[in-house]
């Protein structure tokens, strides 16, 4: 049996953190640190714990 080929989609776009979100804050911060080493695999885990994670309430401006 030949294997079948694997389809990969397009990679997602980073999500934007939560504003007033100290957790989103420190994941962003935590990405960006991330992408300047070239570590490609903590970026991702990033963010996916940004679009995980139950957030805080939005501190008013």
């Amino acid at each position: 049996m030949t294997p079948r080929p694997v389809h990969l989609g397009l990679p997602l776009i980073d999500p934007e953190p939560v504003r007033g979100c100290k957790e989103c804050a420190r994941l962003a911060r935590e990405r960006e640190e991330a992408r300047t080493v070239g570590d490609a695999a903590r970026v991702s885990d990033c963010n996916v714990c940004i679009r995980r994670h139950p957030h805080e309430a939005p501190v008013p401006q």
